[in-house]
């Protein structure tokens, strides 16, 4: 039998398994761990995906599934970007060569993939919190033998969601909850505050064993305290989990470990350690030339240059001033940029309180991660009338980052509250007019939102009628409304209906939120209005301007089209966007069907 053929050979990568593994002898653990990078670097880097994060977390993932038998015991990964390693040694291997594609494996932690994945999280901060349910689970269903082992990093630690489960956890000291903590000293970038500082005095009792008496916030809030430990030493991370394991809970295993460890590209990379990646080539981590600039893009340029005008701009990033554009900003303007960690909450509240300073925030936020404050967006900018603008990347279908990710559900929440605008941008010009127009705005909130993506061609206005642009001129039969980044697929989907002898006006409202009067006007003109948007068709803005027609007693028909009240799958944006319809052949055949039981009811 060769290597090949045992399943229990450090080289075979199809058939790994929890049980395989602690079959192993320690000593031949290290081929494993670079084969399982080697395999990273090479799908990883073929496919896009979280990168640096799992090149760090190879012997940590190896030791947790020799100590503890999953999924028996609870192997709970916070975020669940750095779960890459846990996939491939509970028998994934073979599905990464479709990993992130549509159809193939998730980037995340998937409960359809693996009775091994307890967890679909992939928003920072709440693994603490589903261990502190699954440990009273278990508990209260005789089965208190059980481990429940979440791994959190260091980043992810300075969320609150996560103090509020160490309050819990730690009150009782019967848990049976391993809190290992994955302490890279980064989340996308550095982690900052005093967080951060207190970890770096914690790696430094390896040195100073004085400062091992002194406790630290993990001890005063009921833990035992078991580190720091190398989280690249095989043998000292096994030792040290047994501890734990003997300790009987709850316990904090501190492991330090370096992110993108291993691969010459990602340790280099002062940014983020290629924390994610798009297709790179694997010899130098590096991306193809000439890549179009993006969304992200013109907004770092303009906010930097309206900045520069503008004294009283400031900006706000929740752990992410790279990927949402806030590094130009930054570099230019150190002293008016606040890194909060990931803390959307306390990012919206913070912003609020610099407004009633007399400054005028930014926060600039993944759409998908607005959810997470919007109470604080609610009751402490709105309910104040406080001039805050909110900038939402990612905003629509993202891809292959799947369910948690897509920037859906927005929409709906910002048009339930009071006093808010919401500007649409459809191309890099109206971007750039439309941050300009926010950022003077002194009277409430004002959010623009964008899709991840290059950005396309300026789609110049034929006409304008108060906060609608008109962007060919008027029909009579159809009038198609494509909000933000849709109105392109609605010019071509309008040339497409003109082939079928329709009359077709395409609109594209600038500020969408509150509802231009000017557009139900235009509604009541066509005999029948048809609404595009990238967000959730429940509650979104084709039902604002359906509701709106309604109060106006206009006697529009609007038919809306949007995203299905479902949690969407990985695949690529222009896969997810065909699926739902929202492409010209989509459109083209929606209106078609719908003007034609207009003409009928008629």
């Amino acid at each position: 039998m060769n290597a090949h053929d045992d399943p229990h050979s450090p080289v075979e990568t199809g058939r790994w398994t929890p049980g395989a593994l602690r079959a192993l002898p320690l000593e031949q653990l290290g081929q494993v761990a670079a084969r399982i990078r080697s395999l990273l670097v090479e799908h990883v880097c073929a496919s896009g995906g979280h990168l640096g994060p799992n090149l760090g977390v190879v012997e940590l993932t190896l030791a947790l599934h020799r100590v503890f038998h999953s999924p028996e015991d609870a192997l709970v990964f916070d975020t669940g970007h750095q779960a890459y390693v846990h996939k491939m040694l509970t028998g994934r291997v073979a599905g990464f060569a479709q990993l992130r594609r549509r159809g193939g494996l998730s980037g995340y932690p998937s409960r359809s993939e693996s009775v091994h994945d307890w967890v679909e999280n992939s928003h920072a901060s709440t693994a603490l919190s589903y261990a502190d349910g699954l440990a009273k689970a278990f508990a209260a269903r005789g089965q208190g033998g059980r481990w429940v082992v979440p791994v959190i990093g260091d980043g992810a630690l300075t969320g609150g969601l996560a103090f509020e489960a160490l309050n819990n956890l730690g009150g009782h000291g019967h848990r049976r909850v391993i809190v290992v903590l994955n302490d890279n000293g980064r989340s996308y970038a550095p982690t900052h505050g005093a967080l951060a500082r207190h970890l770096a005095k914690l790696r430094r009792t390896g040195v100073d064993k004085r400062l091992e008496e002194m406790g630290n916030v993990f001890t005063d809030l009921g833990f035992s305290y078991l580190g720091p430990v190398d989280g690249h030493d095989l043998a000292a991370l096994e030792e040290t989990l047994h501890q734990a394991r003997a300790v009987g809970g709850p316990v904090v295993v501190h492991a330090v470990t370096v992110k993108g460890k291993g691969y010459a590209p990602a340790e280099a990379d002062e940014a983020d350690c290629l924390h994610a990646v798009a297709t790179v080539d694997p010899a130098t981590g590096a991306a193809p030339g000439g890549a179009a600039a993006t969304w992200t893009d013109v907004f770092a340029d303009e906010l930097t240059h309206l900045a520069s005008r503008h004294g009283d701009v400031v900006a706000l990033t929740a752990a992410m001033l790279q990927p949402t554009g806030l590094k130009p900003f930054a570099d230019r303007f150190p002293e008016r940029v606040f890194d909060v960690g990931i803390a959307e909450q306390h990012a919206v509240c913070s912003a609020a309180g610099l407004s009633m300073g007399g400054l005028h925030p930014v926060v600039a936020v993944y759409a998908t991660f607005l959810n997470r404050a919007f109470d604080q967006l609610l009751m402490d900018v709105a309910l104040h009338r406080l001039p805050v603008t909110l900038v939402l990347d990612r905003a629509g279908i993202t891809g292959p980052d799947g369910a948690s990710h897509h920037g859906m559900w927005d929409h709906t929440l910002l048009s339930l509250v009071p006093g808010l605008r919401l500007a649409t941008p459809r191309d890099g010009a109206t971007l750039r007019v439309l941050l300009g127009e926010a950022l003077a705005d002194q009277d409430g909130p004002t959010v623009l939102r964008f899709p991840k993506g290059s950005v396309p061609a300026d789609l110049p206005a034929a006409g304008r009628v108060g906060q609608v642009d008109l962007l060919t001129g008027t029909g009579s039969d159809v009038l198609l409304v494509g909000f933000g980044a849709m109105a392109g697929s609605c010019l071509t989907a309008r040339d497409q209906l003109g082939l079928h002898g329709l009359s077709v006006t395409v609109a594209a409202p600038r500020w969408a939120l509150p509802m231009p009067p000017e557009l139900i006007d235009l509604a009541a003109r066509h005999r029948l209005t048809v609404t595009v948007e990238d967000s959730a068709r429940t509650g979104g803005l084709g039902t604002a301007l359906a509701q709106a027609c309604t109060d106006a007693t206009a006697g529009a028909v609007v038919h809306t089209m949007g995203l299905p009240r479902t949690f969407l799958s990985h695949g690529s944006r222009g896969e997810l966007l065909a699926a739902t319809g929202l492409l010209p052949d989509g459109i083209t055949s929606t209106v078609l069907a719908a003007f034609d039981a207009t003409r009928r009811a008629a």
